[in-house]
């Protein structure tokens, strides 16, 4: 089994739908760090299971400088935003978003 992993860094601002009272209700930004891990049992012609530059612009490329709230028609959680990272780049097993020191949210599939 082959792996690959890329790390992003992005600023993006969301405010997150929440029936309890929290700061996060409110629009803010983070600095996240992201990890994607992709695995395949057999590389392309290229010698390669995704280019590095092909997850950088899926992920970068959408999210970096965003308000992630006008980008997608689910609450922009660390965990939503992982799940949607998956789903979205070819290969991708696991993703890891930092949303702040010592938060980090992580989905496998």
């Amino acid at each position: 089994m082959f792996t690959v992993r890329k790390r992003l860094e992005i600023s993006a601002a969301h405010q997150l739908h929440l029936d309890y009272e929290s700061k996060c209700r409110h629009l803010h930004g983070h600095n996240w760090i992201i990890y994607v891990t992709c695995q395949a049992a057999e590389l392309n012609e290229q010698g390669m299971i995704v280019d590095f530059k092909q997850i950088k612009e899926l992920v970068h490329g959408k999210l970096d400088h965003q308000y992630l709230n006008e980008l997608f028609p689910f609450n922009p959680t660390a965990e939503n935003l992982a799940k949607w990272i998956c789903d979205t780049v070819p290969y991708c097993v696991k993703v890891e978003i930092q949303e702040s020191e010592g938060n980090v949210a992580i989905y496998e599939k």
